[in-house]
């Protein structure tokens, strides 16, 4: 069987490894003329850390990750309300790893290029169309920039990895509407400064109307400085002018300094790290509503292009990632590719729906808030604003929601060794 992917992010080069590993024939194709070093930091959650384990990955993936140790949060007074271990330092099989977004792809794609071979991915083609019968689907891609046709190629299956602005979900859904705005900014930068509280942890302070997240991705040196990658979020007008989601607009810095100015605390200076950083970018937070149909015979959605979503509780890349492992598996195990993808679709669809709709209810992140309207002044004990009970349950909730329940997750290797 061949297997065509569009798009070359994290989920279809891992989705192409995978389909590999089980004994496929698959092709990437990848709309940018070149892979680059795009975004800043993400986290990969056990339960994907597991699927990259599988596939060979851990070891490079700690190379160029930091492994995180603990999750920290705190209101706007640098007070400290919750903090819980995370992978294996709470007894998870696997790590919870932070890493910059564009040393993981490249890491993927070169694990690509060795086991697949160099021209697994086609750089600079972009999507235009694609047509299927009973038996195939033919796929056109053109040249984005001269809009030239530079291939036509033909699979048994089309899986659309092409992030939120899907060109495979838009002509699926060709009268859906645009990307749904949160009505929040995501201001993201990375600083080089010396590590906060134990080097490994990771940090939400505020409330969500300002909020500012804040971890280690990357060991720089000897010298025992860290890439801190951040997040500020903030809740603007509603007169503001959402741009298309891109990685790369830049933000007035300044006034961000300005807005995080009497954020000063002993464990952490948030103004200075706004301050140092090289650049800021601005990325509206948004999702799409989720879909009753992923799967149309041989073609269906994966990752971003199936279900984007609120970046909070650390799920995005997590998501596509056990996505791969569940088509996999489906069209392994199943005769029929039409009746693969859409067991596929019946795994996953409905999991990937209710992470979406939860973010948007804020997802462990709520807890923020909880204590914002419980003590906005501050506290002398934080059990006294809103009792540790509460708080447990919504971060416990939010574990089983997103498929990373502990007890659940650590029986996966028992039951595959």
């Amino acid at each position: 069987m061949r297997v065509l992917i569009i798009g070359g992010g994290i989920g279809g080069l891992t989705t192409a490894l995978s389909l590999h590993q089980a004994g496929f024939t698959v092709q990437v194709y990848e709309s940018a003329a070149q892979i680059k070093h795009l975004g800043v930091g993400i986290n990969l959650l056990p339960h994907s850390v597991r699927v990259l384990t599988d596939l060979g990955l851990a070891e490079r993936l700690a190379q160029i990750a930091v492994e995180t140790q603990d999750l920290r949060y705190y209101n706007k007074h640098g007070q400290l309300f919750w903090e819980e271990p995370r992978g294996r330092y709470a007894g998870y099989h696997w790590p919870q790893f932070s890493v910059h977004r564009g040393d993981f792809q490249w890491l993927l794609f070169e694990q690509v290029q060795r086991v697949i071979g160099p021209d697994a991915v086609r750089t600079g083609h972009h999507l235009a169309s694609f047509a299927q019968t009973d038996t195939a689907v033919t796929a056109t891609f053109i040249n984005r920039e001269t809009g030239e046709v530079v291939s036509n190629d033909t699979g048994d299956v089309l899986i659309g990895c092409d992030g939120i602005h899907s060109v495979v979900r838009k002509q699926l859904y060709p009268n859906e509407a645009g990307p749904r705005f949160s009505g929040n900014v995501l201001y993201r930068g990375t600083t080089v400064m010396p590590p906060f509280l134990t080097g490994r942890s990771m940090v939400m302070i505020g409330s969500l109307k300002q909020k500012m997240v804040a971890y280690p991705i990357r060991e720089v040196d000897e010298s025992g400085l860290q890439l801190i990658n951040w997040v500020a979020n903030l809740r603007e007008p509603d007169d503001y002018h959402m741009q298309i989601r891109d990685w790369n607009r830049q933000a007035d810095q300044e006034r961000l300094v300005s807005i995080y100015q009497n954020w000063q605390f002993d464990w952490l200076d948030v103004r200075a790290m706004i301050a140092d950083a090289k650049a800021v970018y601005e990325f509206p937070m948004s999702d799409r509503d989720p879909l009753d149909r992923w799967t149309y015979g041989r073609v269906t959605l994966l990752g971003d292009a199936a279900h984007p979503m609120y970046p909070i509780g650390s799920n995005g890349a997590s998501q596509a990632i056990l996505d791969a492992e569940a088509v996999t598996q489906a069209l392994v195990e199943e005769m029929d590719a039409n009746q693969a993808l859409e067991r596929y679709e019946r795994e996953r669809l409905p999991a990937t729906a209710r992470v979406v709709l939860q973010n948007r209810q804020k997802g462990p992140d709520q807890i923020l808030d909880m204590m914002e309207e419980a003590a906005p002044d501050g506290f002398n004990d934080p059990n006294d604003a809103v009792p540790y009970e509460e708080l447990k349950a919504v971060m416990d909730r939010y574990r089983q929601i997103a498929g990373f329940d502990k007890e659940t997750l650590n029986r996966k290797s028992v039951q595959k060794s």
